[in-house]
Formats: C-alpha cells, structure tokens, sequence
C-alpha cells in the first residue's frame, strides 16, 4: 500500500482537529462566589473554635466562643443592684401611699373643722341677736342684769370658739401642705430610683449584648474557605476568623465588547463551560445576573497585552453548583443563547 504524502496527513490532522473544537466562546471568565469574612465580636481568649477548612457551615450555627467570664460577673453585679434599686422603688411607692393616705385624713380633719366653723358662726349670730335684743330689753328695764350678763358671754363664748376654730383650720392647712411636701419629695425619690433601674436595665441589657456576641455565630450558610485563627489565641472585635461562601450557587465574571453587549440581556440564558480532567469538558446552564453600565478596559489576566485596550464590559452568570465542580477561580468559556440567533 503506497504511503499518504506529507501534506495530507496534515490536513486530515487540521480537519480533525477542527471538528473536534467545535463553535467558539463568546467570552471568558472565571468562577467568583460571595466571600464572607466573619470576624470576632468580642475582646478575649478563644475558648473554642469548631471550624475546619472545606467545613460546610450552616446559617446560625455557633462555632465558636470567646471567654466572657467577666462579662458574665458584672451582668451578676448589674442585676443585684437593679434588683436592689428596684426595692427600693417599691419601698418609696409604699410610703407615698402612706403619706397621701396621711394627706387625705388632714385633709378630711380641715374640712371638719371648716364645716364645724360655719355652724359656729350661725349660731354666734343667733348669740349676737340675743345679745342685743337683750340689751334693749335691759334699757327699757324689762330684763335684768344677770340676762343681759348671760347673752354676752353667750355671744363672746362662741366668738372664742371661732377664733379657736381658725387656728384649728390654719394648723390643719399647714399640715396638709406638709403632706403634700413630702409627697412630691418622696415622688422625687420614687423617679430617681425609677430612673436608676431604667440605666441599671440598659446596662444589663449592653453586657447581655457583649455576652452574645462572645459566641461566634455562622451568619451564612456555606463552605469554609479559609481560617485565620485556632482556639486559645487572643482575638479582639474585627480581628477575621475565617472566610466563606456559599458554593450551591457561583457567579462567573466574564467581559464582552460593546457589540456583543446588545445581545446579553440581564436574565438571558447562558451555557457555562469548564474543563473537568481526562479532556473531559462539563457545561453548566446559567443565567445573567449583571450587567456592568460602564466600560473598562479588558483586565490583565482576560486577553493579551494587545487587546488589553479594547474597552469591555463586565457581565456576571449565576450558575448552579449542587454538585461543587465549580471552584473559585477556575476558568470558563460562556456562550450567550441570544449571541448568535439566539442558541
């Protein structure tokens, strides 16, 4: 059998070779996920610190502790004086209540003692008109000296006891008044100590707060990329403790140029290629997530220093990543189903 020229092997090694690469992208990327760097709450030592790189955390899990032994003395320290301060609330509402009680019966004696008055004066002007028409009959020698005697000191007894009675009503307003002193004093007391275990409220309420955030709560759900501390060490709040990311889910950042831009509408579809080893090539479908409303110049690390002055845009496709093949950082061709008649 006679062997193929030279220049036919090459062509069948081209034709091969382009059959086997099949359309080209319409851009490049590569896989992002949202970070998350959960840094300490609190100052002290870490009691324990269950994270592992590669872990998958769940959202609100606590996965760590600093100690707030401290913390936890002065919350005790707090609550006894609240609980001191609030007694004596209670014990100063208690006296308030004994003083207007107090109140109230001097109060009640006054207005006796005014009511005690006013018969007084009615009968010392029945006395007074006795008294004088006494007097006439004395001047007209029809009553004696001993009847008009009787009917003026009827008349200045019951005068006595009027002015016996203002004194009584006088006293008596004055002790009403002294009631109502110590009543508005003692409310004093009552809103100062009121107001005492309001403040003693907040500042138990502050350190409950620093002893929450002593535990270290998950506040995504995820996959643990990287730690910074262990357990033991001193951390204090912002100091980082570990990085994640939820990885069910991926964004791939690709560019386009200003042509392409008018076929990669925000919510369009989009298919996601990555090399899977063994020359095995995995296509994930996707969905426009982003579209960037500015153009910039192509990255470094995207095309050659030549095409580095094109202006492009940034697009990002969400991708779901249930099976975790995706990883941060791996690179990816896209291909737009509205690119190109839509495919």
């Amino acid at each position: 059998m006679r062997p193929w020229p030279h220049q036919w092997l090459m062509l069948v090694f081209l034709l091969a070779n382009g059959c086997a690469r099949g359309p080209q992208p319409d851009a490049f990327g590569n896989v992002e996920a949202t970070e998350v760097v959960v840094s300490a709450e609190a100052t002290g030592r870490l009691l324990s610190f269950e994270v592992q790189e590669g872990e998958r955390l769940a959202a609100s899990a606590i996965v760590g502790t600093v100690d707030a032994t401290e913390l936890a003395l002065e919350q005790d320290q707090l609550t006894a004086q609240r609980g001191a301060n609030a007694s004596h609330v209670n014990e100063v509402t208690r006296q308030i209540d004994v003083l207007q009680a107090q109140q109230s019966a001097a109060a009640a004696q006054r207005d006796a003692a005014k009511a005690q008055r006013t018969v007084l004066e009615a009968q010392l002007e029945i006395a007074r008109r006795a008294y004088e028409r006494t007097r006439r009959l004395f001047d007209q020698k029809a009553a004696t000296a001993e009847q008009l005697d009787q009917a003026e000191r009827d008349y200045r007894v019951l005068e006595q006891q009027i002015k016996a009675q203002d004194d009584q009503i006088a006293a008596q307003d004055h002790q009403v008044a002294a009631h109502r002193q110590q009543v508005d004093a003692t409310r004093a007391q009552q809103q100062t100590a009121s107001a005492q275990v309001a403040s003693l409220d907040a500042q138990v309420a502050r350190v409950a707060e620093r002893i929450r955030k002593s535990h270290i709560t998950n506040p995504v759900a995820g996959t643990v990329l990287t730690t910074y501390v262990r357990a033991g060490e001193m951390v204090q709040p912002g100091q980082p403790l570990y990085k994640i990311a939820n990885l069910e889910s991926v964004e791939v950042r690709a560019y386009v140029t200003e042509p392409q831009l008018a076929h990669v509408p925000l919510g369009g579809g989009a298919q996601v290629s990555v090399d899977a080893g063994a020359g095995r090539i995995r296509t994930f479908p996707g969905t426009v997530s982003w579209v960037s409303s500015q153009a910039e110049f192509t990255p470094t690390p995207i095309q050659t220093r030549d095409e580095r002055a094109d202006l492009v845009y940034a697009v990002k496709i969400r991708v779901a990543n249930g099976e975790g093949i995706l990883k941060i950082g791996m690179p990816a061709d896209v291909r737009f189903r509205d690119a190109d008649g839509g495919r």
